[in-house]
Formats: C-alpha cells, structure tokens, sequence
C-alpha cells in the first residue's frame, strides 16, 4: 500500500466555537497520521478589547488507548472564563491527545491594516500549506438567501467575506466547516463543494 505524501494542513484558530468545530472536523475527518497541522491565528489588536469565553475543554485522559480518533476528539464549550487560559495552547493541547502522532505547531500572525484574507493567503503562501480549514458561522439570513451578496453592498458580513475569498482565492484547497448540532455532522463548501452534508 503507498502511504500518501505527507501534507501540511493549516487550521485557522480563534477562540470561537466555530473555529473549534473547523478544528474538530480536522481532526477526525482531514488529517492522516503522515501530516503536519499548523493552527494559525490572525492576531487583531481590537480584538482583544472583549473577554474570552469560549475555550476548548480538556478531553478526558481516562479513554482506552484503543479509541478512535473520532472518538477522542475533545469537545468545546464556555466552560473556561478565565483569560488567562491561551486558547492556542489548549488548542494544541487538544490536538496532541486526539492525534499524538501528529506534530502540531502554532503560528500567529499580525494582520498589520490587512485585509484578514490576504493574510491568511499570503501566511499559506510561505509556509508551504496543502490544506486550509477554517470555522464558518452562518446567520439565519445567510443560510436562507445563499451566499450571493447584492453587487456593490459593501456592508455585508465581514467573517462571510473572508471565507468566500479564502475559497476563492487561497493557493491550495479550502475548506469552510460548519457544525450541525452536537451529533448532526458538518456542512462543508469549497471551491468545489457547496453545502455538501458530512455525517458525523
């Protein structure tokens, strides 16, 4: 059997329970035991003005060594209020006991008056990425009226922008996830898969 060539897969990391849900998906479903993941985080200085309360939770140590992967794929949740905790490195944390063989590293980035996008792609770029997963948050609106945007509205939503030109745009495959539910699956897009319904 020929073992795939190994990929770098980049997860785009902010303490949201989006981006928790784009980690999750990468863990149990994307990542083959050969990658390498990089969790990348966009750093805003505005952005730290509000608190953080979203955080992943430390997954259980008790699970038998012979659980799947899926199965250890730590849950998320507002548990943790503390800003003190790193988000990142619980993040990596998570990683390492749901994937161990998996190197993981963190990368932040300051998006300098940048357009977050541009950043993300330019970042890819450099490092050489096969792979960008990153957490979608879709309002009610959106999800009824699809993504298309009246030609001209500049006041649509900004997080909604940034992944429909990672899509667009990046240099390699991107995929946006977003969570159905606890046990519901993912919703996936790309550039060549819309909507597409990933069970979980």
């Amino acid at each position: 059997m020929v073992t795939p060539p190994a990929r770098k897969v980049m997860v785009v990391a902010d303490p949201t329970p989006h981006s928790a849900a784009a980690l999750q998906y990468a863990l149990s479903h994307a990542l083959l035991e050969q990658d390498e993941l990089i969790l990348l985080h966009v750093e805003n200085q505005f952005t730290w003005k509000s608190t953080l309360t979203t955080f992943l939770r430390r997954p259980s140590l008790s699970s038998g060594a012979g659980a799947s992967a899926s199965a250890m794929v730590p849950t998320f949740g507002p548990d943790w209020t503390s800003t003190d905790v790193n988000f990142l490195e619980q993040m990596k944390y998570a990683c390492e006991i749901a994937q161990p063989k998996i190197p993981v590293r963190i990368e932040k980035v300051d998006m300098d008056g940048k357009d977050k996008a541009h950043v993300i792609i330019s970042k890819s770029k450099d490092l050489g990425i096969d792979l960008i997963i990153v957490g979608q948050k879709r309002s009610l609106s959106s999800a009824i009226l699809g993504y298309k945007r009246t030609s001209g509205n500049i006041k649509g939503p900004k997080l909604l922008d940034t992944i429909e030109h990672l899509i667009e745009h990046s240099p390699c495959n991107c995929v946006a996830v977003q969570k159905k539910g606890q046990n519901g699956g993912y919703i996936l897009n790309s550039k060549t898969q819309k909507n597409f319904w990933l069970l979980a």
